[in-house]
């Protein structure tokens, strides 16, 4: 039988410090039968000059350049092009690891049947590798039910399966712009196997120019319309308005309304069938935390206060947070120095759990 052909979609945007180091990654595969479509989207930097250096020397890279549409319109684009019967999603600014499609093209081929494929990540933080760690809520048969909730996968670890999903799913959604992601992986699960490879086989960036870090706000307010519309399928939420109203603006009275969904939700999911209730339970937590931190950002700590006092989840966050919270009825400008301490603490934590990425990436063959 012939190895599948693996269309690999690339799309960039003004990516000129990562693009070469992510487009050798996928050249380097150990699985070799790939086709690149990488989409300039307009960049205005040189990101065309350095694709078409590289289309200079290996003929599988596939250059279209145009004017600035959009990642959807791109994603969308390169689905129509793609020729490969499986269809791997690459972002310019991250990294594959050499055994990253071959993994994932022979689990295809251990289940014909299986939809779509993700994997975990390691993070990369300017030269500093932090490594991912196995989650443990993603159990056998749980992902359709965790991809409710949030989004399964990362984006740019996934591998489409176009033998099993039918062309009219097989599209990103314009209506879910900056989560369009979920919206495609939550419709896939929802009819078809799906499954993590729960380690890491992509080096996920962060950086403040990542669509991630410029349109957070906009992102939160696509993901909670998702969930609001899945919840309400489900019939697992009577008011999930209060979600996108939350969305549109984080007020007193958003948050109590809010407050009010979150345990709404805890008791129709503890009506559920003991054998698959867990994954609920998995997911809502997942999506507590989530809403949470929308609340936090805001900088208001009265807003949080009142989140967690009404959920009576005061238990769910760390004890250093809890002080500080709590010190907002009084003396709110103590409370924002007390959070501001706690996230310079969570930096230094993060620094001294982290390896220089020179000491992890050539192991996986890049340098």
């Amino acid at each position: 039988m012939p190895l599948p052909l693996v269309s690999v979609l690339l799309p960039v945007y003004n990516a000129e410090p990562y693009i070469a180091a992510a487009l050798e990654s996928v050249l380097r595969q150990d699985y070799q039968r790939v086709e690149v479509i990488a989409i300039d989207d307009g960049s205005t930097d040189r990101s065309r000059d350095i694709l078409e250096r590289y289309g200079k020397t290996d003929s599988r890279l596939s250059i279209i350049s145009r004017e600035n549409r959009g990642l959807v319109a791109s994603l969308n684009e390169g689905l129509a092009l793609a020729k490969g019967e499986l269809i791997a999603r690459m972002d310019a600014d991250d990294i594959a690891y050499p055994s990253r499609l071959s993994r994932q093209v022979a689990l295809f081929g251990e289940e014909p049947r299986l939809a779509l494929c993700g994997t975990g990540i390691d993070m990369l933080i300017g030269n500093r590798i932090i490594r991912g760690r196995p989650n443990p809520i993603y159990r056998p048969g749980s992902l359709r039910t965790l991809s409710m909730f949030f989004t399964i996968f990362m984006h740019s670890t996934v591998v489409y399966n176009r033998t099993i999903i039918p062309d009219e799913m097989l599209r990103y959604d314009s209506n879910y712009v900056h989560a369009e992601d979920f919206d495609l992986f939550r419709r896939i699960a929802d009819r078809f196997p799906v499954h993590m490879i729960d380690e890491p086989l992509v080096a996920y960036r962060i950086h403040e120019d990542s669509v991630t870090s410029k349109h957070k706000r906009q992102m939160r307010r696509t993901h909670l319309s998702i969930v609001a519309e899945n919840l309400a399928r489900d019939a697992l939420l009577d008011d999930s308005a209060a979600l996108e109203a939350l969305g549109a603006a984080v007020t007193g009275e958003t948050v109590a309304r809010l407050a009010d969904c979150v345990l709404a939700l805890e008791r129709a999911i503890a009506a559920r069938p003991v054998e698959v209730r867990g994954a609920y339970e998995d997911g809502a937590l997942c999506f507590f935390y989530f809403l949470y931190q929308l609340i936090a950002d805001e900088e208001q700590p009265r807003l949080t206060h009142e989140f967690l006092t009404r959920t009576g989840k005061w238990g769910l966050i760390r004890r250093r947070e809890r002080y500080g919270l709590l010190a907002a009825t009084r003396a709110p400008w103590c409370s924002r120095i007390s959070l501001a301490a706690s996230r310079r603490v969570d930096r230094l934590a993060r620094h001294l759990q982290s390896v220089p990425a020179a000491t992890v990436l050539p192991e996986h063959g890049l340098t």
